[in-house]
Parts: C-alpha cells; structure tokens; sequence
C-alpha cells in the first residue's frame, strides 16, 4: 500500500487511477479531434487546450472517486464495474457543466463533450476488460510471514481471504506460545534461521499475531528480519492499515500512546477545516432553504407536530449541543423520554420522513450547527447522551472518539452499513478511532466525495 496524508491507499487501486486519469486525457483530446475533423477544421497544437482536457479528466476522475468505481465491488465485478462508471461519467459532465458556465474559459463545445463522453466510457471500460482481475491478483499483493499459529494469526488469514484484500499469507510459524489453530504453520524449532527463511519465502512483511508476548518475543529474529529490508509490524498496526479502523480486540493502551496520529501539529488543518465548514455550510443552507421549506411544509401537512426535530447531543470533548434536523418520525416516537435505537421499518417514520431520511434530505439543516461550529461536515455522528452514557461503559476507548468535532458524515458512514446493535455500534467506534487518530485534510476529502455514493445508494438509511 502507499501511504498518502497517513491514509493507506492500494497499489492496484492508486495505478488503476493513474491509468483512468491518463485515459481520461485522451478521450477529451479524441473527442476535440473527432468533432473538428467533421466540420473540416485542422485542430490546434494538443498544448493549447491542456487546461480544457485537464479539467475533462479531474472531473470525471473526481466523480469515479465518488460513486465507487475503486471499491472493492467495482474491482471484482465488470457488470459492476460499468454501472458505477456510467453514473461516474454522467455525474463528472454535470459538474463540468457547471464549472464551464462559470469558467467559460475551460470549456469544450458541447458536441466535443458528448463525443468525449461515449470514448471515456469505452476506454475505460474496455481497459478494465482487458485487465480482468489483474489488479486484484497476487501480483498487486504484499507477501506476508505471520509469526503465531494461534487465534489471532487465525484472524490475519480469515482477512486474508477477503475479495478485496491487499496481501497474501505465505508462512505461517508456530511460535509456541498458546494453543495453535493454523495446522499448516512450521514450528519456529524446525527452522535454522528465521530471516533466511523469510527471505527464501520472498516475503515483504512480518506480523507479530503472538498470543502471548512476554518472554515469547523473537527479538534477534525480528532485528535480522529487519536488517534484511523486510517490514516488522504487530498486529493492531497491521490490521489498522489494512481494515481502515482500530481494532479493539488487538489495540491496547500503549499502542495508541507510542502508535503514530493523534497529532497536536494539527493547527492549520483544523483551521482550514473550520474555514471550509463556514463557506460550506452557508452556501448549502442558501441553495437548499427553499428544499427545506418545501419538506418542513409536507411534514406539518402529513403529521402534527414540529417540522424541525431538535435534540441534545454529545459533541466534541464531552459537551452537549442542540442538533436540528427535519423531523422523520411521529411526534410521539419517544414517549417516556427515553432513548430508543432506530430499527429497520420502523414503524415511527412517517411517509415523507422515509423519503427524506432516504435521500437525506432530514440532514440539510444540520448545516447550522455546522456554521456555528458545533459540528463539522465530517467528524464521528453524535449521540445522544444515553446512549454514548451506556456505550461507555461497554467498549473500551469510547470517550476518544469525542476528541474531534462531530461530523454530518463521516468515516464510519461511508464504510459501515446503518446498525442499530451494540455490535454495529462497536464496529463504527472502529472507524471513528480511526478517522480521531489518523484526520488529515485529504481524509476529510475522501469521506466527502465518498458521501456522494451513499447518498446515491442508500443502502444503510432509515
């Protein structure tokens, strides 16, 4: 993987994009070519128009990123594949239609942007034909020696074993320390010399899945190993990188302390977040109060009640906040006052809040708390403090997730499905410690653009 703001990006996804962008180029330029040849013009030197093709190609690069043509989905599947680049392209010439209307100057005539269009999506396409399922084949993938056998090294190879998995096990080494699970693992007494044998594997990392690490850690193996250019991670690391999250079966306290994230040299991120937030909110409540109006009305026609559902939550550092949002649910929908998880169908949405809450519309005025500085566009989702009360006490390292702002989206909403267990809250706790120890402003970007598919396909929304 390559390391990009101290967000991991896949080789295979990070070259497949490369080649995208490049295709991208030469569809523009095909396009522009094709439509002079048919009014019997003779174009101009390819250099005169790079900012047009430019903004051709990082739009519709840009729209890839966001509906998911990278995922993992679209990487094994060409059926996927095309649908998820259509709407790409459909989306990427929407906006370049606007960026052309307010920067004339970057324009293409508009027959030289279809023709662009239907040669984008046959190159592009047609290239992922070609590859098949290279890009996700072994040769993409990092060769991995697990040092345990036990339930832990049985965790790295069930991961391993996932369609859009990075890396692939070549050894397992029983290091007899706990029960072993692997069969096929080599006891570490059967081996001369551990980092020969890892080299003869032609392995590019080491993990440390040891059940038991007291008096059990190979110390002058792990130095040889290391000398010989080959990476030593443990497995709260390595798991990290590879899942997008913390996990909290492996992590420990020390671990987060000595572990690289919760930066403090954070101050000019934080500050052009916050200026991002106030820019953006204010112009997305300018260009969605009539929507907002429009839906608050339907919801006092359909439903007695307040439009606009208001409710404490536990935002940054522990500190309650007022969230607004439209209301989705009956008026009643908490009688008692007492905190109740949303369910799938549940019975309390009423008809116009299933739509709204499906197309996310009921989160449009959460844009004020934004502009007020209560929130952040992109942070963990805030929650009430029963809730986040309860929570507490059941997972470890629950508080942590509240040293950032909370967000309207976030990393957990973009790769976790909506739940409503304490498993599902577990999971997205996950992720939240992630984005909270590894927030970069290029992050921050990918949560956004990735929000676009969620909303598109709302698979998790009730």
């Amino acid at each position: 993987m390559i390391r990009l703001f101290k967000h991991y990006v896949p080789n295979a996804v990070l070259l497949l994009g490369i080649m995208d962008f490049v295709l991208l180029l030469v569809s523009a330029e095909l396009g522009w070519v094709y439509r002079l040849s048919q009014i019997g013009s003779i174009p101009e030197p390819m250099t005169d128009r790079i900012p047009q093709l430019l903004a051709f190609a990082l739009a519709l690069e840009v729209a890839m990123i966001a509906v998911g043509v990278y995922g993992v989905e679209a990487l094994n599947s060409l059926r996927f594949a095309l649908a998820r680049l259509l709407v790409a392209v459909s989306i990427g010439i929407i906006c370049l239609s606007a960026v052309f209307f307010l920067v004339p100057d970057l324009s293409l005539w508009r027959s030289n942007l279809f023709y662009s269009m239907i040669i984008a999506t046959v190159l592009l396409f047609g290239m992922r034909i070609l590859l098949g399922k290279t890009l996700g084949g072994a040769a993409f993938k990092r060769r991995v020696v697990v040092l345990g056998a036990g339930s832990k090294a049985e965790r790295v190879r069930d991961l391993s074993q996932d369609s859009g998995s990075g890396f692939v096990v070549v050894g397992y080494i029983a290091m007899n320390d706990g029960h072993q699970e692997i069969r096929e693992s080599i006891n570490r007494e059967a081996i001369y010399n551990l980092a020969d044998h890892v080299v003869l594997l032609n392995a590019s990392e080491v993990v440390l899945a040891l059940e038991e690490r007291r008096n059990a850690l190979p110390l002058d193996d792990l130095l040889r190993i290391k000398t010989t250019g080959v990476h030593v991670n443990d497995l709260s690391t390595f798991l990290e990188r590879e899942t997008g999250r913390v996990d909290l079966d492996s992590v420990n306290p020390s671990w987060l302390i000595f572990s690289d994230g919760f930066s403090s040299g954070r101050r000019l991120s934080s500050a052009s977040k916050r200026l991002f937030d106030i820019l953006a909110s204010s112009a997305l409540l300018i260009l969605t109060a009539p929507l907002i109006l429009l839906f608050a009305l339907a919801i006092k026609l359909e439903s007695p009640g307040p439009a606009f559902f208001r409710q404490k939550r536990v935002g940054q550092y522990g500190q309650e906040f007022e969230l607004i949002k439209l209301r989705s649910m009956r008026e009643d929908a908490e009688k008692d006052g007492e905190a109740i998880w949303a369910q799938k169908n549940d019975p309390r949405v009423t008809r116009i809040g299933k739509l709204i809450r499906k197309i996310r519309i009921d989160e449009l005025p959460q844009a004020w708390t934004v502009l007020k500085g209560e929130m952040s566009f992109v942070g963990p989702r805030p929650e009430r403090k029963q809730f986040v009360d309860d929570l507490a006490t059941k997972m470890p390292y629950y508080a942590e997730r509240h040293m950032v702002k909370p967000g309207i989206t976030g990393w957990a909403q973009v790769n976790y499905p909506y739940g409503a267990s304490l498993e599902d809250a577990r999971h997205k706790l996950e992720y939240d410690l992630y984005y909270a120890k590894n927030y970069t402003p290029f992050l921050d970007l990918l949560i956004l653009l990735q929000t676009v598919r969620v909303v598109i396909w709302p698979e998790g929304a009730r």
